[in-house]
């Protein structure tokens, strides 16, 4: 009898492919860390203003340092981001490209998505600790994630909120004009009340989060600009037995990382008045793995959530249902909640996430 080996039926050509994918993958991370880089230093907006510049020339522009600047550009010449002449020793950036990596090319920057790479990769240590004692983290442990995750939801959310995504809600747009009680459950850095607070003046607006200093820079805006119909409350949903009553109750991309999600649909189902209505996105994966492999932004979301969304609820003493826990668990726990009339879409401007319309 012949012995069985691992190696038995080895495979050499798609061991190879499986290598120069392995060697795509490191490029790509590489690419993704300095794209990331070149958002937050300005180098994308510069460069896209500029016909054709010497490294030199773009580091003057961005007031950057040369010798930086000349080995990130080596970075997005041999990946095919930036053009290069090698007789001018000059950098352009394609305007087809500049479309995904300014800030003038919002909401569809995905530099800013990016910055998640980087914020995940901080906590590499943490979490290696955490695979071993099966702890969970805490939002110290994130140095800019409140930062990131604010900037993002300003292109997903934000940026969508008047013309894609209240009219999902039939005559939503017409009541907050007349004057309604709106509330945003875990509202993290709180730009989308405060764009609806500037543009409903009739209507009141309450942001709640975990963390103050999530909102900070939004209460202080809002402060500045003289909204009086907009306050933000520091909350631990898990906490409280009732929330107030609201005409339009909230959730962007929250509940998932609650300590108690279950909880925190019931609190907000008992707080609607009558007629009221609840807004929930989230992640619109599935919470079948078979499935989510065909979703072009599966391994970007379950590394996220296993790098934040789960360890955070985990270190709250939740579930840790993480980013992918799935529209079909999301629509159950809806149910379970009482809503009776429950409605689920997509948004062509948002390919990840979906967006519930809940009723009781």
């Amino acid at each position: 009898m012949t012995e069985h080996t691992p190696f038995s039926s080895f495979d050499e050509a798609k061991a190879e492919a499986f290598a120069h994918r392995l060697v795509g993958a490191l490029n790509a991370g590489a690419l993704s860390l300095m794209t990331s880089l070149g958002h937050r230093s300005g180098l994308f907006d510069v460069l896209a203003d500029l016909p054709g510049a010497t490294s030199q020339a773009l580091a003057d522009k961005a007031n950057l340092a040369e010798r930086y600047v000349r080995e990130w550009l080596g970075v997005m010449v041999t990946s095919e981001v930036v053009a290069y002449d090698p007789t001018a020793q000059t950098y352009r950036l394609p305007p087809e490209h500049a479309a995904f990596l300014t800030r003038a090319a919002s909401p569809n920057n995905i530099a800013v998505t990016s910055q998640f790479i980087g914020v995940a990769a901080a906590v590499e240590e943490e979490m290696l600790a955490r695979f071993q004692d099966g702890a969970g983290t805490h939002y110290h442990h994130y140095d800019r994630f409140h930062e990131v995750m604010g900037e993002d939801s300003a292109q997903t959310v934000v940026a969508a909120l008047i013309d894609h995504i209240l009219p999902i809600v039939p005559g939503l747009r017409e009541r907050l004009e007349e004057g309604i009680d709106v509330a945003d459950m875990g509202c993290g850095g709180g730009w989308a009340m405060l764009h609806l607070a500037e543009t409903f003046p009739a209507s009141r607006f309450t942001g709640v989060d975990l963390c103050a200093d999530a909102f900070d820079a939004a209460q202080t805006e809002a402060r500045q600009k003289g909204l009086t119909n907009l306050t933000y409350t520091q909350q631990d949903l898990s906490t409280v037995e009732q929330l107030g009553t609201y005409d339009l109750v909230t959730a962007f991309d929250a509940i998932h990382d609650q300590k108690d999600p279950q909880g925190a649909l019931d609190l907000i189902f008992n707080a609607l008045k009558e007629g009221g209505v609840f807004l929930m996105q989230d992640i619109g994966g599935s919470r079948d793995l078979q499935v989510n492999i065909q979703n072009p932004f599966a391994p970007l979301l379950y590394t996220i959530s296993l790098m934040h969304c789960t360890p955070i609820s985990v270190g709250q003493g939740g579930p840790g249902l993480g980013a992918m826990w799935g529209v079909e668990t999301a629509q159950e726990f809806l149910t379970r909640a009482g809503f009776g009339q429950i409605e689920m879409l997509r948004l062509p401007h948002d390919p990840i996430n979906a967006y519930f319309v809940a009723r009781p």
